[in-house]
């Protein structure tokens, strides 16, 4: 899995991951999107339109970014998710902890919007 981020409308970073979040891979992709929240980006968009495969352990990896971003003052957005990773998200009921939108446009403006 390889995953690139990117700087929006200054506060907002979006990362497109690439390929799968799984055991193989979960820890440094935590650690290296944790690291940034903790540099002050809190408020974080997921463009999940790579994404192949997500496993429980990468579910977690999710959860747990999404938890830190919340102490930071941010939040932790999906957009872009493919059918078999949404089925994931469905099964284990992440669509209710997720903001979840059809695109990186989508999920854009829900930050502008606020709460």
């Amino acid at each position: 899995m390889q995953f690139t981020p990117k700087e929006i409308d200054g506060n907002v970073m979006v990362i497109e991951v690439d390929g799968g979040l799984d055991a193989s891979n979960a820890d440094a992709f935590t650690r290296d999107v944790i690291g940034m929240v903790e540099g002050g980006v809190s408020r974080l968009i997921i463009d999940c339109r790579h994404l192949t495969s997500l496993s429980s352990v990468g579910v977690g990896a999710l959860i747990r970014l999404h938890k830190r971003a919340a102490t930071q003052g941010g939040d932790v957005k999906l957009c872009s998710v493919p059918g078999i990773v949404m089925q994931v998200l469905s099964l284990m009921r992440m669509d209710r902890v997720f903001e979840i939108y059809p695109d990186l446009g989508r999920a854009r403006l829900a930050f502008r919007e606020g709460p």
